[in-house]
C-alpha cells in the first residue's frame, strides 16, 4: 500500500470512529449531567479538528512528493505512519500540558489516559493536582497498585480506605499510625504490637522498643524488651546502651547500673565495660559507681586480655599518672615475654 492510499483509508477509519465517539458521548446524557457531556463533546472536537489539520496536511504534501514518494520504494508508508502517529501523539501531550497550565487538571488527565493510553500519568497529574479521591481510584481500579491508591487516600484523609488497603498490603505498622490517627488506640496497638513481635522474632530488640515508646507510649513495656535483648544477647551491647539511655533519674540509673552488674555473667563484662563508658561521661554523679566496676572488670580481665588495661584512661582522662601507670605495666609485660 502506498502511503497516499495508507492516507486516504486512515482519514476515512478516522472520520468512522468521530460518529462512532459523538454517539457514545451523547449516549453519556443518560448517566452524566448535561454540561459535563458537553464539555467532553468540546474536547473530543478540538482534538478531532486538530487531527484532521494534522492528516489533511500530510495528505497535501504526499501529493506534492507522490513522484519522489514512489522512487523509495514500499517502506516509505511506514515511515509515513510512524510520523503521523508521531504528529498526533505530540498534539495530545501539547493539549494535557495546556490543561495542566490552566489548572484543569482533570481535562488533562482525560488527554493522558483517553488519548494517550496512559493511566499513571493521568493518575499522577491528578494527584499532583490534589484530587487525590479521583486518583486513587484510577491507581487502584485501572493499575491495581494498591500502594499509590492507599497513599492517595491517606492525603485525602480516607483513612477507613487507606487502612483496608494497607492491611491487604500487610504494612502493619502504617495501619497502627492511620488507626492512631482516626483517635482509635485499641486498634493502633493491636497492629503495632503485631509490629513488635515481629521485631522481636527478627532479633530487633530496639526497634521493638521503640514502638512501644514512640508510639504505644508504653515505656516500661520499651525497657523490659531491652532487658530480654540483653540478657539474651540478642543485639545485647545495643539494648543495654538504649536502656541506660532511657533512665533519666541519676540517682536510678546508678542503682540500675551496679544490680545488673551484680548478676551479669562473666562472658558478657567486657560488652558491659563498653556500655558503661558512655554512662561514665553522662553525669558526674556515675563516675564513681562506673570506674569502680570498669577497675573490678579490668583487673579480672587482664591476665587473658593485656590491651583491656587500656580502658583505665577511659575512666581517669585527666590523670596523668595513670597514663604513666599504663605504659609501664605495657612495657614490662612486652620485655616478660621477650626475656
Amino acid at each position: 500500500m502506498n502511503r497516499q492510499k495508507f492516507i486516504d483509508k486512515f482519514m476515512a477509519a478516522f472520520f468512522i470512529l468521530v460518529i462512532f465517539k459523538v454517539i457514545g458521548i451523547l449516549a453519556e446524557l443518560f448517566h452524566a449531567t448535561f454540561w459535563n457531556v458537553i464539555g467532553n463533546l468540546v474536547i473530543f472536537i478540538v482534538i478531532a479538528v486538530i487531527i484532521f489539520l494534522v492528516i489533511t496536511a500530510l495528505k497535501d504534501k504526499e501529493k506534492q512528493n507522490q513522484g519522489a514518494n514512489g522512487r523509495r520504494g514500499g517502506g516509505g508508508s511506514s515511515y509515513v505512519e510512524s510520523s503521523l502517529f508521531d504528529r498526533i501523539r505530540n498534539k495530545y501531550e501539547e493539549l494535557a500540558q495546556k490543561y495542566i497550565a490552566e489548572k484543569d487538571y482533570k481535562k488533562a488527565a482525560k488527554v493522558y489516559m483517553n488519548l494517550l493510553q496512559d493511566n499513571y500519568r493521568g493518575a499522577k497529574t491528578l494527584e499532583d493536582g490534589g484530587l487525590y479521591n479521583e486518583a486513587a481510584v484510577i491507581y487502584l481500579k485501572k493499575l491495581k497498585n494498591k500502594s499509590e491508591a492507599a497513599n492517595c487516600y491517606e492525603k485525602a484523609k480516607q483513612y477507613r480506605k487507606a487502612i483496608d488497603l494497607y492491611k491487604e498490603l500487610e504494612q502493619k505498622e502504617k495501619v497502627g499510625d492511620l488507626y492512631r490517627q482516626i483517635n482509635d488506640r485499641k486498634n493502633a496497638n493491636a497492629y503495632y504490637q503485631m509490629v513488635v513481635d515481629d521485631y522481636v522474632d527478627n532479633n530487633q530488640m530496639v526497634k521493638g522498643s521503640l514502638i512501644y515508646r514512640k508510639k504505644m507510649e508504653l515505656p516500661d513495656e520499651a525497657q523490659k524488651i531491652l532487658l530480654k535483648g540483653w540478657e539474651e544477647d540478642r543485639d545485647a551491647f545495643n539494648c543495654l546502651n538504649n536502656y541506660f539511655a532511657n533512665i533519666f533519674d541519676v540517682k536510678k540509673l546508678d542503682q540500675q547500673i551496679q544490680e545488673l552488674y551484680e548478676k551479669i555473667p562473666s562472658d558478657k563484662k567486657i560488652t558491659y565495660l563498653e556500655a558503661i563508658k558512655y554512662e561514665f561521661k553522662k553525669d558526674p554523679k556515675l563516675q564513681t559507681t562506673t570506674r569502680n566496676i570498669a577497675y573490678e572488670i579490668i583487673a579480672e580481665k587482664v591476665a587473658t586480655r593485656s590491651e583491656i588495661v587500656n580502658e583505665l584512661k577511659h575512666f581517669n582522662p585527666d590523670d596523668e599518672v595513670i597514663l604513666k601507670d599504663i605504659s609501664r605495666y605495657k612495657t614490662g609485660r612486652n620485655r616478660m615475654f621477650r626475656n
